[in-house]
């Protein structure tokens, strides 16, 4: 069965066009004009990819993340006009996949779409890592992470990257590669952003997190992961 989209937009003309192009390519699609629609559509047709206006009429697009992250790990693209950065860094911490500006190239937007759904197969035989004290249980197929079997709510960004670190354990990782493999190759010089979801990764993981035992600082060079 093809892939399912569900469209949240209140813009008829956009929803028009975005409805028009999936389902000449072959994508099911589902529209919602208000964040309560959006939220009752997530929930009973279960789509495979949601693309995301942030102005809506009667919820802000951020409520509708948390409204769909609270149960599922669907991907979530935003598309939205507003272009200052901490709109965009707001939708990506609160579990947003993809952050696309209106206006905006329909071959992009498909692209991306096309990843987004890509990256939530999981691949075959994807291992699960954990601690060697058993404390840490990270699924990478299921995208499940637990803490002394207790459930770990990560955002989005902080899943990518402790999923890099879980592919690559000891092995020591530069701060430029995890920033480019995280965050996309713009940020490969902001080493705050590592700093600041390193740290929260800590305080949901580690026993002690201003000793970590698993995600270690070599100075100068990057972190380890040492389950």
């Amino acid at each position: 069965m093809n892939p399912s989209v569900l469209v949240v937009e209140d813009d008829p003309q956009i929803a028009r066009a975005l409805l028009v192009n999936l389902r000449a390519r072959g994508y099911r699609t589902h529209r919602a004009a208000t964040g309560r629609q959006a939220l009752q559509l997530a929930a009973d047709e279960h789509p495979d990819v949601v693309l995301l206006d942030l102005g809506l009429p009667d919820l802000e697009g951020g409520d509708v993340i948390d409204g769909i992250r609270g149960w599922s790990s669907v991907p979530i693209i935003v598309v939205s006009a507003r272009h200052e950065s901490q709109s965009k860094v707001d939708a990506l911490d609160r579990g947003a996949d993809d952050f696309v500006t209106k206006p905006f190239a329909m071959d992009e937007l498909l692209a991306r779409l096309r990843a987004a759904l890509r990256r939530a197969q999981p691949g075959p035989g994807e291992p699960v890592v954990e601690t060697s004290d058993g404390r840490v249980r990270i699924d990478l197929a299921h995208r499940a992470v637990t803490v002394a079997g207790e459930p770990a709510r990560l955002t989005r960004l902080e899943w990518r990257l402790l999923e890099a670190f879980a592919r690559n354990p000891d092995r020591l990782i530069g701060r430029s590669e995890l920033l480019t493999s995280v965050w996309g190759p713009g940020y490969g010089d902001e080493a705050n952003y590592l700093r600041v979801y390193v740290s929260q990764l800590r305080a949901k993981l580690e026993p002690e997190p201003s000793h970590p035992r698993y995600l270690r600082t070599e100075l100068g060079m990057g972190y380890r992961f040492t389950p």
